[in-house]
């Protein structure tokens, strides 16, 4: 049962007509069933001889540095894999004709075997198990800016503290307050400049900035002095 070896024309000839319809030694993916079928092939197969076997091989080697975390049980030899039935023998001398090995491809290539199936689903599972964990793990990061206001008052008897306080109590998920500061600008008169992280698709800056106008007993207006994307 399963292959014999890779070694010789028939070993070779069964391999490349195991995937005729395969993409892969057993299920949907990548597998340790691959990774020790791989290691099995002593050197690339020939394209034009065993063309399945070269594109097999080839995309397989593309995984050569993943080889560990594949799923799959990498215990088991490459021989438990393959046809159900084979007259092939690990020795190469002794293989049968490649007409043979051939013939008995042609006649399980649409059998079906218990055994191999419920690998095949482990197999399927395990793949898309982590698929699914691979692609949650490359969540893209949410779109951030810091952003400089000036908040400017109505006179030099503005009290800012009590500005400040109100600006802050302003709450915005996806909106982090930052530092602040006090700028003079012209007869005695500050304006308080303050630093904020938000998230692009959660606020509005122009929402944002009528809030914070909203409190009319302290501020005048207020302008964004810088803005950079995080």
């Amino acid at each position: 049962m399963g292959f014999a070896d890779f070694v010789s024309d028939a070993g070779l000839s069964m391999l490349n007509g195991w995937l005729t319809t395969r993409s892969y030694i057993v299920g949907y993916g990548p597998s340790q069933a691959d990774v020790v079928s791989f290691k099995g092939v002593k050197e690339q197969p020939n394209p034009a001889k065993y063309p399945n076997a070269y594109r097999w091989y080839k995309h397989i080697s593309s995984y050569e540095s993943e080889f560990s975390s594949l799923p799959g049980d990498p215990s088991k030899a490459y021989t438990t894999y393959g046809p159900e039935k084979t007259e092939a023998t690990l020795n190469p001398k002794d293989a049968p004709r490649v007409a043979d090995a051939e013939e008995e491809e042609e006649d399980d290539l649409f059998g079906s075997d218990e055994e191999e199936d419920a690998e095949a689903v482990k197999i399927r599972e395990e793949n898309l198990a982590a698929y699914k964990k691979k692609k949650e793990g490359k969540t893209k990061p949410a779109a951030k800016s810091m952003v400089t206001l000036d908040v400017k008052p109505w006179d030099d008897e503005t009290d800012m503290k009590e500005l400040e306080s109100t600006m802050r109590n302003i709450e915005i998920d996806g909106l982090t307050w930052g530092a602040s500061k006090l700028v003079p600008l012209a007869f005695g008169i500050k304006k308080l400049q303050v630093n904020l992280v938000v998230e692009d698709e959660k606020v509005s800056i122009d929402d944002l900035q009528a809030q914070i106008e909203a409190d009319e007993d302290h501020v005048q207006s207020t302008d964004v002095a810088a803005m950079q994307k995080l």
